[in-house]
C-alpha cells in the first residue's frame, strides 16, 4: 500500500514531461543557474547589438517589455535557459534576452555622483578625470577593489563601488 502514492507522483511526474516537455522541466527544476554555457552565473556582459528587444520570458512568444537601443551597455546575466539570457540592467530591471544580442565586451556604468578618476589604484594619486553618475566606460582590468576603465581617450583608476558592472570578487587583466 505504501507503493500507491509513490506510483501516482510517478505518474503526474510522467504526464507532467509529456504535456509540457523536458525542456520546460530542466527550467522549473532551476537548472537555469549557469548550466548552458558552463559559465558563471552571475556574470557581466554587454549588449552587443543596436537594438535588443527584452521580453517576459525566455522565448519568442513572450511578449517584449522594453527595448536596448544602445550597444555596449552592461547587463549582469542572472540565469540561464537554452539560448536565453535573464539580464538585470543597472536599474535593477530584470528581463530575458536572446543570448546572439549580448557581447562578452566589458564595460560600466559610473554610480552615486560625480567621481575622481584616479592615476593609479590608490585615492591618494592624482585625478586624472571626474566621471559623472550614468557615464559609461570601457572596463580594461579589474583588481581586488579597484578597475581601471577608459571614456572616450581618458583613462584611469576607480573603486570598484563607484562602478556596476563588476562583480565586488572579480578580477581580471
Amino acid at each position: 500500500m505504501r507503493s500507491f502514492p509513490r506510483r501516482r507522483c510517478l505518474s503526474a511526474l510522467a504526464c507532467f514531461l509529456a504535456v509540457f516537455g523536458a525542456s520546460w522541466a530542466h527550467f522549473a527544476l532551476g537548472a537555469e543557474v549557469g548550466d548552458e554555457d558552463k559559465l558563471p552565473v552571475p556574470r557581466f556582459v554587454t549588449i552587443g547589438a543596436d537594438r535588443a528587444n527584452v521580453r517576459t520570458g525566455p522565448g519568442e512568444r513572450y511578449p517584449i517589455d522594453w527595448v536596448f537601443v544602445k550597444k555596449g551597455i552592461p547587463v549582469e546575466i542572472v540565469a540561464e535557459f537554452g539560448n536565453w539570457r535573464k539580464i538585470k540592467d543597472v536599474d535593477g530591471s530584470i528581463g530575458w534576452v536572446y543570448r546572439a544580442m549580448l557581447s562578452g565586451r566589458r564595460n560600466a556604468v559610473v554610480v552615486g555622483g560625480r567621481r575622481a578618476v584616479h592615476a593609479e589604484p590608490d585615492s591618494g594619486t592624482r585625478t586624472v578625470f571626474f566621471a559623472d553618475a550614468g557615464v559609461m566606460a570601457r572596463l580594461k582590468r579589474c583588481r581586488s577593489d579597484w578597475c581601471e576603465i577608459t571614456v572616450k581617450d581618458l583613462t584611469g583608476w576607480i573603486p570598484k563601488t563607484q562602478i556596476w558592472g563588476v562583480l565586488p570578487e572579480e578580477a581580471f587583466e
